[in-house]
């Protein structure tokens, strides 16, 4: 047996680092390759990470809780031939030799001056942070070239900023009259915590009140909503859709649909095609907002929302504009079974243009959403309810649905997104037993 290592891997585009949300083994399981062993929160997806290796776990190095770089370590698996099992990890004699070793060369290691290594420190990492480190700076106003990383090479990490948020002692940004050689790190003396860290109010629990920690999923979920609310001024518009035809269209194939395909033919499956439909004809709301530019997406991929008890999950359909309604609701299964089961994995999480939230099925019938950042828009869909309208002369009973749509005010304007929703509306409204084919 030999001792092999279990690093961070990469979850994701653009994933520097990520959070251990739970650990699924423990020291002395015996693990195959390719088997769970805990579960990450990154910035884009909680995910788990699978093992290496075949053998047994010989120590967790990461704890719950922490956050590490890609390429860290996360723990140590013994491994069957591979050589001994003390292998990968130094011995007591090793060590030994090694700090013997290492003080013989000390001199020749101080060739280079502390200014040197400062220098090339500077040039290795200091301008490269992950969206976590930047969104956080950013929204607290700390300058990151003044702060002290502890991750490898003097990375700073999201632990970095957080601590600097709960001291209060906020980095200002050095000024230009400052000498290079002078310290230029400043604090605020005697800030308000609570303007440092709005999120973390002092509030006590009383006798009997039950407190639970915010950590991963929901941790996430609270970044990102916060994020999203205070960068993007959001608007709200909703239209009313008859959906009668619809409903018997669907009603009248679901029990045979199932028999064959195996999976539901639900509702929300219409409601996808027809977004991604309308998306086609007015790109503008396939969009992000990139600062100085704002960005039409050419490919149409749908998030979802997909619940698992206490957690959420937006995984996507891709390309779902070139789908059948059949083809969506395969995704949509597809992906709603990978996240009770816990086995969404990046790719599932990538890549997403233009939400759609499926809240009728809770019995919602009308509600804003939240964009989900940095999309520009999030569409709602009610749930379907009988209600009596006046149509040719009469009152009647029709199947109505409301359509509710969050937008980006800086990317969108009222004229353009009413025109998507009524483009989604006539979409519905025209899906009918004579004039459409899931297939």
């Amino acid at each position: 047996m030999g001792l092999e290592k279990i690093n961070m891997p990469q979850l994701g585009e653009s994933v520097t680092e990520g959070t251990i949300n739970s650990w699924l083994v423990q020291p002395g399981d015996q693990i195959n390759k390719y088997d769970p062993i805990a579960e990450v929160m990154t910035d884009k997806v909680n995910a788990e990470v699978p093992s290496s290796f075949t053998g047994t776990i010989k120590e967790l190095i990461a704890q719950e809780g922490d956050t590490i770089e890609v390429g860290e370590l996360m723990c140590y698996i013994d491994v069957e031939g591979t050589g001994s099992a003390d292998a990968g990890r130094p011995s007591e004699d090793t060590k030994e030799k090694t700090e013997e070793s290492s003080k013989d060369e000390a001199p020749k290691q101080k060739a280079s001056s502390p200014d040197e290594n400062k220098t090339k420190k500077e040039k290795g990492s200091k301008k490269r942070y992950s969206p976590a480190v930047l969104t956080l700076a950013q929204e607290h106003e700390i300058d990151l070239n003044q702060v002290e990383g502890s991750g490898r090479g003097g990375r700073i990490t999201r632990k970095d900023i957080e601590k600097i948020i709960e001291s209060g002692e906020i980095p200002a940004a050095s000024e230009s009259t400052e000498a290079p050689d002078q310290p230029s790190v400043k604090t605020v003396p005697n800030q308000e915590p609570t303007k440092a860290a709005p999120a973390a109010p002092n509030v006590q629990a009383g006798e009997g009140d039950v407190e639970v920690p915010v950590t991963g999923v929901r941790k996430a979920i609270a970044q990102n909503m916060v994020k999203s609310t205070t960068e993007i001024p959001h608007a709200w518009m909703m239209v009313e859709v008859d959906v009668t035809n619809l409903v018997e269209l669907r009603n009248s194939l679901k029990k045979q649909f199932k028999e064959k395909e195996g999976y539901s033919l639900t509702f929300f499956s219409f409601f996808v095609k027809a977004v991604a439909q309308a998306l086609k004809d007015y790109p503008e709301l396939n969009s992000t907002w990139a600062g100085d530019k704002i960005i039409q997406r050419k490919a149409i991929n749908l998030n979802i929302a997909v619940a698992k008890e206490d957690e959420l999950f937006v995984p996507v359909i891709k390309d779902a504009d070139e789908k059948s309604i059949k083809g969506i609701a395969r995704d949509i299964t597809d992906l709603a079974g990978k996240a009770r089961q816990g086995k969404l994995t990046s790719k599932d999480m990538e890549g997403g243009t233009f939400t759609v939230n499926n809240t009728g099925s809770f019995g919602s019938i009308q509600s804003m959403g939240v964009i989900n950042h940095p999309q520009s828009a999030i569409l709602q869909v009610e749930s379907i309810v009988k209600k009596p309208v006046y149509q040719d002369g009469m009152f009647g009973a029709r199947d109505m649905v409301n359509l509710c749509l969050s937008l980006d005010h800086r990317v969108l304007d009222g004229l353009v997104a009413g025109n998507f929703l009524a483009r989604v509306k006539e979409i519905l409204e025209s899906m009918s037993k004579e004039h459409t084919s899931v297939y």
